[in-house]
């Protein structure tokens, strides 16, 4: 059995900035072997995507709902355009500006 890789775009909401959060997203992606990118915006919101193993991307989806950076206070992270892909489009998990 292969499985699926997909791809899909995160927001986290609550206290994410100044308190590694970016670093820490980056950290746990590369753990769980997926590749996307995170930054800051100007909304006080961590936004990015993320790509890889369909049973990865759940993982990460919960770190980012319920455990974040030991400073980060999340309110709520929301996920969008969820799509199956047949390859990655990144080579690894970086921290963009």
């Amino acid at each position: 059995m292969t499985s699926k890789l997909v791809g899909l775009d995160f927001e986290v909401f609550g206290r994410v900035q100044g308190v590694f959060f970016r670093k820490y997203t980056q950290e746990q992606g590369k753990a769980l072997g997926l590749k996307g990118w995170c930054k800051n915006t100007e909304r006080g919101t961590v936004l990015g995507y993320m790509e890889g193993d369909k049973a990865r991307i759940e993982d990460m989806k919960r770190w980012l709902q319920y455990t974040g950076s030991p400073q980060s206070q999340i309110e709520k992270a929301e996920f969008r355009n969820e799509k199956e892909k047949t390859e990655t489009q990144f080579s690894n998990f970086k921290i963009v500006k």
